[in-house]
């Protein structure tokens, strides 16, 4: 009943991660820190295969290391862009600077809980066939 439950939870944060990343996405298009062409298409992709992990592979190994890895990138976008690219100068003083920051803390901290849960999900597996 607990991996039950530890999966619905884990597929929900990963959710909510996607979602929150593509919020980012459209963001830095908008703001002009992403390039609007179809290279985004390569985001999209990802996103496309870690929804799939999330949702279709939720229970074999597949899908957890691809949450984990999904999760990874969510997590390192505050990372990233608190290092210097996009929080300095003119995004902190312009219109939806709030907004653009939150979503970064909410994407590191769905992203991180989800990569947690992720590794927990594939001790556990690991546990459960060498029983």
């Amino acid at each position: 009943m607990r991996n039950v439950k530890e999966n619905l939870t884990l597929a929900v944060t990963s959710v909510i991660a996607i979602v929150l990343f593509t919020i980012h996405l459209t963001d830095d298009i908008v703001r002009g820190m992403s390039p609007g062409g179809l290279e985004n298409l390569i985001g999209v992709a990802i996103l496309v295969v870690w929804l799939y992990g999330t949702l279709v592979l939720a229970d074999r190994r597949s899908g957890h290391v691809i949450v984990l890895l999904g999760s990874l990138f969510g997590a390192a976008m505050p990372v990233i862009h608190l290092k210097g690219t996009g929080v300095g100068g003119a995004i902190a003083k312009s219109d939806g600077a709030f907004l653009f920051i939150w979503i970064l803390i909410a994407l590191g901290v769905t992203g991180t809980f989800a990569a947690i849960l992720s590794v927990r999900g594939l001790r556990n597996r690991q546990r459960d066939q060498s029983h």
